[in-house]
């Protein structure tokens, strides 16, 4: 096997604002969202405070379209997902090229909130993140859920979170823990919600429309990312806050608004801008997935659902707690059948020292041709955007440096 060199590249700006720091503080679009806090006060289960939003019905192959972009463009999606008005953050000026700036050359753009959040991964409540944001604040467990990631409440209507081995933890009177130390917490890393004025959130969705309407050719890379070749060079669409739009309007709408079969190149991708959720919205919606979160750090089932939950992609009620709906039932992966013979180019070291590029077989550097496979459940779902978001963090860390493709 060549030798990779890994060359430090900047990743491309994570989604502002950290979750688990702050629990989604900014987030508008979610009511009641179910998760369990820890620490002292009544000892109750938290399922977040009302927020906003309507609770809509899941989705499944030609179901109904549940909240969180149903009659919506892409501009009031971004908004949606990052909870932002019309006022700049913090006294900082609101062009495109401002944020554009903290987009692609930090992980965290200048106007992220401030550092903070358990073990540093997260930022501080905005200036701006009023009462109307929620009050969402506490840990998140692992919870016990049905194969689409439902929770299965117990008889008193409580979730039932899991102990390490899986096994229920006893709950008091109020549905707490009466050991909260057995209580396993669900990390969300850095899949953090954008903070920019909406007129730079627009001219961003705008910015996304006209190119993917512009382009000549559209493909995906290794790791399913959209491609798209405008004039002659071709373009991956790997702006986290970009991808995470496309990931929630294809869940929602099973489109992307404001574009129609006829704004794109060729028949392969007429299924983003048909008008209807299909079974092809959800197998391309993992890599979008994949492509808005932290790039190190493996998802669980547990994580998805939480983010489904916040980002209030067809939500749903049963009396306090609120979740995310989407039928996974049809959905399968197999991954010797999507990454075998498929190839990246990345900086390799050669015998005498020297670097060069040179196309890599995925399936063997990144997976090690260890197969895997997983159908008809969110746990199926998970492997797949794991998976994809090991295939980008392998292209980040190894890309070519611009001056010597």
């Amino acid at each position: 096997m060549p030798k990779l060199v890994r060359f430090q590249k900047s990743v491309k700006g994570m989604l502002a604002a950290g979750v688990a720091a702050m629990a989604l503080v900014t987030v508008s679009v979610t009511p009641d969202v179910v998760l369990a806090q820890q620490g002292a006060g009544s000892g109750k289960q938290a399922h977040g405070a009302q927020s906003g939003g309507g609770a809509g019905g899941g989705h499944g192959q030609g179901g109904q379209m549940g909240s969180g972009g149903a009659g919506k463009g892409l501009g009031g999606i971004f908004r949606d997902i990052t909870g932002m008005d019309d006022d700049p953050v913090g006294g900082r000026g609101d062009s495109a090229e401002s944020a554009d700036e903290g987009d692609e050359e930090s992980d965290r753009p200048e106007w992220a909130g401030q550092a903070g959040g358990k073990d540093g991964a997260g930022g501080g409540q905005p200036p701006n993140a009023g009462s109307t944001k929620g009050d969402i604040f506490g840990d998140l467990w692992v919870i016990l859920r049905d194969a689409n990631g439902v929770p299965i409440l117990t008889d008193e209507g409580y979730v039932q979170p899991l102990d390490a081995d899986g096994n229920p933890i006893a709950l008091d009177e109020e549905g707490h823990p009466v050991d909260e130390s057995l209580t396993t917490e669900v990390e969300l890393g850095r899949l953090n919600v954008g903070r920019a004025p909406s007129r730079v959130l627009q001219t961003r969705a705008d910015e996304v429309i006209a190119v993917l309407s512009s382009a000549t050719d559209i493909s995906t890379d290794a790791a399913g990312r959209l491609v798209l070749t405008v004039d002659g060079e071709e373009k991956t669409i790997d702006s986290p806050l970009e991808n995470l739009a496309i990931y929630v309007s294809l869940l929602t709408t099973g489109s992307i608004p404001g574009l129609t079969p006829d704004d794109l190149a060729g028949t392969d991708f007429d299924f983003l801008v048909d008008g209807a959720y299909t079974q092809a919205d959800l197998d391309a919606s993992a890599a979008f997935l994949a492509a808005a979160t932290d790039k190190t750090g493996e998802f669980t089932t547990d994580e998805i659902a939480y983010i489904d939950a916040f980002l209030g992609i067809n939500t749903t009620s049963v009396g306090d707690v609120t979740y995310s709906e989407i039928d996974y039932s049809s959905f399968s992966y197999d991954r010797s059948d999507t990454y075998s013979g498929v190839t990246a180019t990345v900086l390799v070291e050669q015998s005498d020292g020297s670097f060069l590029a040179e196309s890599v077989d995925v399936y063997e550097v990144v997976f090690g041709s260890v197969d895997d496979s997983a159908s008809g459940s969110l746990e199926a779902y998970t492997l797949a955007a794991d998976d994809a978001r090991a295939v980008i963090e392998f292209i980040h860390e190894f890309a070519v440096p611009e001056a010597i493709e």
